[in-house]
Order: C-alpha cells, then structure tokens, then sequence
C-alpha cells in the first residue's frame, strides 16, 4: 500500500449498553504511526448500519446527553417497521441518518486537529451488537 494512504481496522467491544465511546486515542496512536509527521486526512468509519460517529466532548455530561437526545428523538419502542432484533431496534437503523458512519479530520504535522474539548467518539445504540469495527484511513 502507498505511504500516501494506510488503513487500519479496530476492533471495538461495546458491550450490551448503549454507549459512546472516546475513539481519540486509538486515533492518535495510529497517526503517529501512519502519518509520520505529515499533513492529511484522517477518515473514520464505522461499517455498521447501526452505529455512527460523532465529533463532541466527552466526561463532562455531553455524552450522556446526546445518549438522552437520541432517546428523545428516536424512542425504542413499536413504532418503527424494521422489527427484527430487541424491541424498538428499528431505531438503531435510523440513528446513522443522524449520527453519520463517518468523519474525516484534519491532521497537521502529524498531529490531530481538533478543538481543545472535541473527541472523536464512536456511538452505538444497538444493544444486540457488541462488538464494532472502526475503520481509520489516513491520507497524506
């Protein structure tokens, strides 16, 4: 593969929660490997119809809060057509509508960037899917 473009796949457990997990320093360890200093793009993706990611601050309450909002927004209950999987799982299948698969972000020097309170976060609302796959592209 080019030393312009690595790939590198992670191997996520979520449990059997709904969650958002901090991705960041999965994020910077593989640039500091794959960039080697360089300027680029980091893309991430999440090959699940049921998963997205967001770019947000985490440990002070806006995980949670988004957790909350998607409650709010998208309730798990009978009111969704698709109805395989645990009661209101149809939801989970419109979540990535709202929280897309995807970011891609800026990388100077090696380096990440983002703002002083931004995390890239993985976030899965399936219950019946515990484990994730992330997908971390850089382009330099």
């Amino acid at each position: 593969m080019s030393a312009a473009f690595t790939t590198r796949v992670l191997h996520v457990a979520t449990g059997s929660r709904e969650r958002v997990m901090d991705l960041t320093r999965d994020c910077e360890a593989f640039l500091r490997e794959a960039a080697a200093g360089r300027d680029g793009l980091l893309n991430v993706f999440v090959p699940h119809a049921t998963a997205g990611v967001a770019i947000l601050e985490t440990g002070a309450g806006s995980d949670d809060d988004l957790l909350a909002a998607l409650h709010t927004l998208l309730p798990a209950d009978d009111r969704w057509q698709h109805r395989h999987g645990s009661p209101g799982h149809g939801r989970d299948h419109v979540l990535p509508a709202f929280v897309p698969p995807h970011a891609t972000l800026p990388v100077l020097g090696g380096r990440l960037e983002l703002g002083t309170w931004q995390s890239v976060c993985l976030v899965d609302t399936n219950t019946d899917n515990a484990d994730r796959l992330v997908r971390l592209s850089f382009l330099g």
